[in-house]
């Protein structure tokens, strides 16, 4: 009997580790049975203790309590092939004619098994879900699990809830990752520049860009309502070379230390006529003087694209001098770890956060205003990013005080309005402060509607960022850094 309880108490403590922050962020807006589920996590596997599984090694990844339902999709890598195993609660009389899975022969559960991969998607509804190795070698699993907990959670899920209210620090994974992005050549007044493209605001374009660069961008329909007066030309012939397009490389119409940078450009696409002999252009002045003399077409495509500069004439993005990831990374001292100019790549630092449904993200920071903020994080400094208008932009709010984490002022990630494939989304966020009116009874908040709730409540108050008297809006477009 007591082997049995140690075996469920190690079977619960995964599950701690892993969740508590979900379940102590329940959805506020509906605190009923439902609670949000997401996280990512590695873990090493142990002996399986389901009778008849001894030799077998398991991962617990949701571990079962009475009455729960489990509902989402899970995304995995292992070290070995493994199986994926979700359990369904079922009555003893049942338990005939098919496969089950129990630890004492008394609480049983119906037992679904997927054939063996060492990654993979799935999705899931069920009572736990594992994966299992049918031989004794360990392995090494790391998850990533989105979706939902219905039904009450156990005892030692609320006892870990008191324990962070009493330490109020959050616990996740992976809130700091590496994620690196393909940088392209461009020019600026015949001199180099390097940029990354990390949006569009047309979703067919998005897909070619991705398509053409090997690295998903995403989709920001609200930057259709931005004019920006930049341009990045874009040839779609001519003489060979590192363009998007297989020709000449693109050219921009300012860089980073000019006072009419902004990251967001038009797309003009620039077309050699037939018979005319194709050069290498190198300025924006020469692209349009060549068009002017009728030796190539313009084809305002009306696509806004987030092309944010990496390496420009008279300077670059800060490379932070540690270059080591943690969790505990603050958002000082730089965004980027590496640029290597040989493979043609940048490593930015990706934070984790939140969107307003709950879902986790990631997102870089590439630019901000005003000054002193751009300085701090080590980005380059966009005024014009503060005078777009509210249908290009989107918000995201930052804690001030409360659960101490890793958002960019020291307390819980943050939280955005919305997310790519949402009509509002937008890399272009105007940043919200969040207070607690009492920091004591500070919980984690993990949606719009959680943070709304507490408005309503009067337990929070949020109000718009300003820094040197000036909006703080952020260039922080949503990445995927697992792809």
């Amino acid at each position: 009997m007591l082997k049995t309880i140690l075996i469920i108490l190690a079977v619960g403590v995964f599950l701690i580790g892993i969740l508590a922050t979900s379940a102590i962020s329940s959805q506020y807006a509906d605190a009923g049975s439902t609670r949000k589920l997401h996280f990512t996590q590695t873990v090493t596997s142990g002996q399986d203790p389901g009778i008849g599984h001894e030799s077998h090694q398991l991962a617990m990844i949701l571990s079962p309590n009475p009455g729960t339902i489990y509902d989402g999709s899970m995304t995995y890598t292992s070290s070995k092939p493994v199986q994926i195993v979700i359990l369904h609660e079922i009555n003893p009389d049942d338990a005939r004619g098919q496969m089950t899975w129990s630890i004492d022969g008394k609480n049983i559960y119906g037992l679904s098994l997927i054939d063996s991969h060492k990654s993979g998607t799935v999705e899931f509804t069920g009572a736990a879900l594992a994966l299992h190795y049918p031989e004794p070698e360990e392995f090494t699993v790391t998850a990533s699990v989105d979706g939902w907990i219905r039904g009450q959670p156990s005892d030692v899920i609320v006892q870990k809830i008191e324990v962070e209210k009493s330490e109020p620090s959050i616990l996740l994974s992976r809130l700091n990752v590496p994620v690196t992005i393909p940088t392209h050549k461009g020019l600026y007044n015949e001199q180099l520049v390097s940029y990354i493209i990390t949006d569009s605001s047309d979703h067919d374009y998005a897909k070619k860009l991705s398509d053409l660069q090997d690295w998903k961008i995403k989709t920001a329909s609200s930057l259709a309502n931005v004019k920006p007066s930049q341009k990045i030309f874009v040839f779609t012939n001519g003489i060979g070379g590192d363009g998007l397009y297989g020709s000449q490389e693109e050219i921009f119409t300012t860089i980073p230390s000019k006072s009419d940078y902004n990251p967001l450009s038009s797309v003009v696409e620039v077309s050699w006529k037939k018979g005319q002999n194709a050069i290498r252009l190198d300025s924006a002045d020469k692209v349009i003087e060549a068009h002017k003399g009728s030796r190539v077409d313009f084809h305002e495509t009306g696509f806004v694209v987030n092309v944010p500069q990496i390496v420009w004439p008279d300077g670059q993005m800060k490379v932070r001098d540690n270059q080591v990831i943690s969790d505990d990374l603050s958002f000082e001292g730089g965004q980027i770890t590496a640029i290597d100019n040989k493979t043609m790549n940048v490593t930015f630092v990706a934070h984790r956060g939140w969107g307003p449904d709950g879902t986790t993200t990631y997102c870089i920071v590439a630019g901000a205003t005003p000054l002193i903020s751009a300085e701090m994080m080590g980005v380059v400094h966009s005024p014009n990013l503060s005078a777009l208008n509210d249908s290009s932009i989107m918000d995201v709010y930052h804690f001030q005080n409360g659960i101490k984490g890793t958002g960019p002022l020291g307390f819980q990630p943050g939280i955005t309005s919305g997310l790519p494939g949402n009509e509002n989304y937008s890399p272009i966020m105007r940043t919200h402060l969040v207070e607690w009116n009492s920091p004591e009874s500070a919980k984690i908040l993990e949606s719009k509607s959680d943070v709304d709730y507490f408005v309503k409540n009067n337990e929070i108050t949020v109000s718009l960022a300003r820094l040197a008297n000036s909006e703080y809006v952020v260039n922080c477009p949503v990445v995927d850094p697992f792809q």
